[in-house]
């Protein structure tokens, strides 16, 4: 496979798949969401690939967030589309493959990029990982299932803290709320993940694919939270606080929000 925002490698029964944007510290922009939901799509439904390891390229950065830049100007509906696209081409994907996911989180995983992390099935982090979502900075809320995974793996109170502050955590905070299964060294990173993955592809095939859809059943009962969060998102592309938000991000600048 070859794609503009993506490499891919394949050995012994593990893809490795590198977000490689490193100029933009990996930030999913529309052309790089549709390359993942190929590339994803491609390897679960390759019967020699037992699992995925998804990282980005360099030390900076696994995502660095979302391309502001992409959606400064849209208005609600635009947002809700964006977000309902968003869910279904890459993140509900990724959570529902029957290949098990795990993110290799090094540097920052901002925004859509902690989100993409929250989707997989299981995360490591190196010891220089940073992560928060930072979207209320902004005017605008997770929109990429942050307000429902985060709360799962975390807790409501601690996931709250961090959607409402728009805070990071470092990786041993992120090891002890439970959002990271592991930490490691940067350089050991690739290596750690590639070993927990060649333990997985030993096994069935079939029962990992329904022990996947088996956990995840028990905490999708409803997907009324998701349709909330889309609702909420777009809402959020009309009011002055996103025009504010957006603007200074991209004047680099502090915002000065109006609160409307």
């Amino acid at each position: 496979m070859k794609f503009k925002n993506l490499k891919t490698e394949e050995k012994d029964g593990i893809a490795l798949l590198t977000i490689d944007r490193p100029k933009k510290l990996n930030a999913l922009n529309r052309k790089t969401i549709e390359e993942l939901h190929e590339a994803f799509s491609s390897l679960d439904a390759d019967p020699d690939i037992r699992a995925i390891v998804v990282r980005g390229s360099g030390p900076k950065a696994f995502v660095a967030g979302a391309d502001i830049a992409e959606f400064a100007s849209y208005g609600p509906e635009e947002g809700r589309d964006l977000a309902a696209k968003g869910q279904e081409t890459l993140f509900d994907l990724v959570e529902q493959l029957g290949t098990p996911v795990i993110a290799a989180v090094n540097g920052f995983a901002l925004g859509g990029g902690l989100e993409l992390a929250l989707a997989c099935h299981i995360r490591v982090a190196s010891h220089n990982a940073r992560m928060g979502l930072p979207e209320v900075s902004l005017g605008l809320i997770p929109g990429y299932g942050g307000t429902q995974r985060l709360p799962e793996l975390v807790g409501r109170g601690r996931a709250l803290e961090m959607i409402l502050s728009g805070g990071m955590i470092d990786a041993e905070r992120a090891l002890e709320y439970g959002l990271v299964n592991h930490v490691t060294a940067l350089e050991e990173l690739e290596s750690y993940c590639l070993q927990l993955a060649g333990k997985i592809a030993k096994n069935s095939p079939v029962a990992i694919r329904y022990a996947i859809k088996a956990v995840n059943a028990g905490s999708r009962s409803s997907v009324s939270g998701f349709r909330t969060e889309i609702d909420a998102f777009g809402s959020c592309f009309g009011t002055a606080d996103f025009k504010e938000g957006t603007t200074a991000f991209l004047e680099k600048r502090k915002p000065d929000f109006p609160g409307e």
